[in-house]
This record gives structure tokens, C-alpha cells and sequence, in this order.
């Protein structure tokens, strides 16, 4: 399991690179960005939203994260595009004790509706 994990981040970087630097120019697109996480595994009692908080909070992203019945965590981030895709590639690992099985990435349109992270209940 050790090993999926390291390939899925590795291909994570991969993309998260491609997407960033544009490849005309080669300079750094900073953009901002929205987009909507789901995180399924063991991510419920391990710390998950709070150790998503503060890591989105280390990198300005804002937005919320929350527990979902079915087991999942589900967060909304925005920022800048840099920012959000660490916070996103974190997510792909979580804390420590999270066994993390698959995140589902969901882009929208940036709103910038949000002044702080928050964790809701």
C-alpha cells in the first residue's frame, strides 16, 4: 500500500508541474483557484480536518473541510494555484494515522467567497 501511495503523489507532482508552468514562456502561472476535495479511507478520528486546516492555513488557502456521514472528508480550497495543489497533493497522504484510498478532485470556478480556513461541523 506504502508503494501505490508514493506513485499516486509522484504522478500528482507530475501533473500539478505540467499544469503550473506554462510551457510558452515557461514562468510560473499563478492563478487562482477553487477547487472541491473528496477524501475516502481511514480519515475520520485521525486528525484529518484539523491537519488540513492547518496545513491549508501554512500555504493562505481558504475555504472549509468537513466530515461526511459515509465516512469521507470532504473540503472546498481556494487560492492561489501553487497553494491549492499542495494542499490538494497533502490530502493524497493526510496525518499520520489516515489511510488515505482515493480523493476525488473537483475544479470550479474561483469565487473567492471565503476570508479564513474553517473546520465545520
Amino acid at each position: 500500500m506504502q508503494e501505490l501511495k508514493r506513485d499516486q503523489i509522484v504522478h500528482l507532482k507530475i501533473f500539478l508541474h505540467l499544469r503550473l508552468i506554462n510551457p510558452e514562456t515557461k514562468t510560473l502561472n499563478v492563478a487562482n483557484q477553487r477547487v472541491h476535495i473528496f477524501v475516502k479511507g481511514k480519515v475520520q478520528g485521525v486528525f484529518f480536518r484539523q491537519t488540513t486546516k492547518t496545513v491549508a492555513e501554512k500555504k493562505n488557502v481558504t475555504g472549509w473541510v468537513r466530515n461526511l456521514k459515509d465516512g469521507r472528508v470532504e473540503a472546498i480550497l481556494e487560492g492561489q494555484d501553487v497553494d491549492v495543489s499542495e494542499v490538494v497533493e497533502w490530502s493524497h497522504g493526510g496525518p499520520t494515522n489516515a489511510i488515505v484510498e482515493d480523493v476525488q478532485i473537483i475544479t470550479e470556478k474561483y469565487k473567492g467567497e471565503f476570508s479564513k480556513f474553517d473546520i465545520l461541523y
